[in-house]
């Protein structure tokens, strides 16, 4: 075989393939024999059939076949012999396929490029922590106690107000007639909960015990009942009895009730399970900045096939967020030219990232086990109680979803093996601080868009919301 290199820009080659006649005349005989070994045709025994006969019979459909196979295999061959990796199926184009003529092709290839690593000793990275307090763990416990409260009826003819629990008989109509749900007896609702209609429970604040009012709402436009939408809803409501919350004590009572022996397990549960949650929050924050900092200090040329294909996607999923109305404030007043250079840029880092951890991965022999493919599967299963197998059955013959499953399982673990080489400063630091997102628009190398973190810094960490419901399962 005869390769000649007859193009190089960036990382596209383009190369001039000869394969000998003799090559491909020896491929298409051993062929012809094998298919002369198991076909019957009258008159001849199996394996007896001449050569002659075989050619002319079968012999243009072997010819297809065999330069197929000829290609693959030689251009294989030329890449390994030449130490270049394509990324992505190589283009071919035949210039010359005769009958006893060499077979000669064009073949046209975009190669990885070549990746050098930084020394990851040199990099400095700062762990976020957080001491969970015990003015936390005493918060969690009051949310905890609070959704464990009871309702007892009331005495009296006082006014309703948030917070209380009533009990109402209602009637609904639109234009004058009842409508399918809109009518209930001894409906329990907890006003200023936001369990009803938007605007019904603001109107029934206030009402007493055997109190009747007239209760209207106007329904969206976009309310996805026919009937309803755009309406004006006519409810006649009458108060039968009124509730108050009463108070749940934190004491071993509520510990009891929630699977523990006693009000100390309980607060020993909730600071593990925050401290867990903290810790996640942490790690996240310190594989960003390592990702940060790896993509800034690597700098090569990227395959333009795999960009392309990486921007698509995104692109995809940027024009299905506008169609719904649900671009990110600061997208929206972008044109497309500006939104397009945007994920671009997004695209490019992905991509880098993506191939720069690869090679780490590759080149430091970081596997994923079968072992860390059953936790990931048994971690999703645990996600649907009741349709665990379902959940086995669909990785196990779904190859794609097993390699969405995968890739961020070897990113982790590439993750892992660097940040053990660099040097890494804990640095404490507050809940509030460590549930905002240090960069909006950061990204992993499998990651989505991260979102804003403007709601975050304004609330309580999820975890510690999060906390006590798991510290209950824990029996």
């Amino acid at each position: 075989m005869e390769v000649t290199e007859t193009s190089a820009e960036g990382l596209n080659r383009e190369f001039s393939v000869t394969v000998p006649a003799d090559d491909v005349e020896s491929k298409l005989s051993a062929r012809l024999g094998e298919i002369g070994a198991t076909v019957t045709i009258p008159g001849f025994r199996p394996g007896k059939v001449p050569a002659a006969l075989l050619r002319k019979r079968y012999g243009d459909a072997v010819r297809g076949e065999v330069l197929e196979q000829t290609i693959n295999e030689s251009w294989q061959q030329a890449l390994t012999e030449k130490g270049l990796r394509p990324a992505s199926e190589p283009k071919v184009e035949i210039v010359t396929f005769e009958e006893g003529a060499d077979l000669e092709y064009k073949l046209n290839v975009e190669l990885m490029p070549e990746i050098e690593p930084i020394d990851f000793a040199t990099l400095e990275l700062e762990r976020k922590v957080v001491n969970v307090a015990d003015e936390e763990i005493d918060q969690t416990l009051q949310r905890l106690a609070e959704s464990r409260k009871n309702f007892e009826a009331i005495s009296g003819k006082r006014a309703s107000k948030e917070g209380d629990q009533v009990v109402i008989d209602f009637q609904g109509t639109v234009d004058g007639e009842e409508f399918a749900g809109g009518s209930m007896t001894d409906f329990e609702l907890e006003l200023g909960a936001g369990g009803f209609l938007p605007g019904f429970e603001e109107q029934i604040t206030g009402m007493k015990a055997d109190e009747n009012k007239v209760v209207k709402v106007s329904m969206p436009d976009d309310h996805p009942n026919d009937q309803l939408k755009g309406k004006e809803l006519t409810f006649d409501v009458t108060v039968k009895e009124l509730r108050e919350a009463a108070a749940v004590a934190v004491d071993d009572e509520l510990a009891k009730a929630n699977g523990m022996d006693n009000l100390d397990a309980l607060k020993d549960a909730v600071r593990e399970e925050l401290g867990r949650e903290y810790a996640q929050l942490s790690r996240a924050h310190l594989k960003r900045s390592l990702l940060d900092k790896l993509s800034d200090a690597h700098n090569f040329d990227l395959p333009e096939g795999i960009l392309s294909g990486e921007f698509d996607a995104i692109w995809q999923q940027v024009m299905d967020a506008k169609e719904r109305d649900a671009l990110d404030e600061d997208d929206k007043s972008k044109s497309e030219d500006e939104l397009k250079e945007r994920y671009r840029e997004i695209a490019s880092r992905r991509v880098r990232l993506g191939l720069l951890i690869s090679e780490v991965g590759q080149s430091n022999n970081i596997t994923v086990t079968q072992d860390d493919i059953n936790k990931a599967m048994q971690a999703e299963a645990a996600r649907l109680p009741g349709h665990e197998a379902r959940v086995f059955e669909y990785y196990q013959n779904n190859p794609e979803a097993m390699q969405e499953l995968q890739a961020p399982i070897f990113e982790d673990k590439v993750v892992d093996f660097i940040t053990e080489m660099a040097s890494v400063k804990e640095v404490e630091t507050t809940i509030e601080e460590l549930s905002r997102d240090p960069d909006d628009n950061a990204e992993t190398a499998e990651g989505d868009k991260k979102k804003k973190s403007g709601s975050k810094a304004k609330s309580k960490s999820k975890a510690a919301k999060r906390a006590g419901a798991k510290a209950a399962d824990k029996k």
